[in-house]
This record gives C-alpha cells, structure tokens and sequence, in this order.
C-alpha cells in the first residue's frame, strides 16, 4: 500500500475544497477606494472588465487587493485601489468572470 492509498479517506475530504478554489469565479465583488462618481463610471465600462479579466486571470482571493488606475478622459488617470470582497463559485477568475463594483470609504480606517 502507497501513502496515497494509506491516505486515500483524508485526499477525498480535501479534494471537494480543492476543487471549489480551482472553479471558475462566476462572480467577483470588488470594493474600490476612491469612490467617487468618475470612478464608477470608469469600472462600469465593458473596456475595463475586459481588462480585469485579462490581467487579474488566475486564482483571487477574498481581501486582495489590486493597485489599478481608471480613465478620467483627456489623457488624465486616477490611481484606485480594488480590493476583493467576495467570490462566487470558485475564486480563478477567467473570461467568463463577471465583476460587481461597490464603493468602499476609506474615511473610517
């Protein structure tokens, strides 16, 4: 008997949470600082999901956080800080990956 056999019953417990963290998020929320009016409506733009699932593609996790900059329009930007707040369905972020944006308050702390 190998040690994967011997250890046969413990690999199935783990597998079913290995799995989860290996799925396809189907949705990722995302808390972002500043929130302001510009900054929404920057991140509502399909352009910038497109971009997230592009660069962020791979395993999240909930309290990452993301140093990223939006368009403010004519050539000026606004650095922002993303933090990931929650996961559903897996925690890999892919193509199929759907962003929801809140605004977070940095004022308390």
């Amino acid at each position: 008997m190998n040690d994967e056999q011997a250890n046969g019953r413990q690999s199935e417990s783990l597998a079913p949470a290995d799995r989860a963290d290996a799925a396809t998020a189907t949705t990722v929320v995302l808390s972002y600082a500043p929130a302001t009016e510009r900054v929404a409506t920057a991140l509502s733009a399909e352009s910038y999901r497109t971009y997230l699932c592009r660069t962020r593609r791979g395993p999240v996790a909930v309290g990452d956080e993301f140093e990223e900059f939006v368009s403010c329009g004519c050539g000026t930007t606004r650095d922002i800080t993303l933090r990931v707040e929650d996961t559903v369905d897996g925690a890999v972020v892919t193509n199929e990956t759907r962003f929801v944006f809140e605004p977070r308050d940095e004022r308390g702390g």
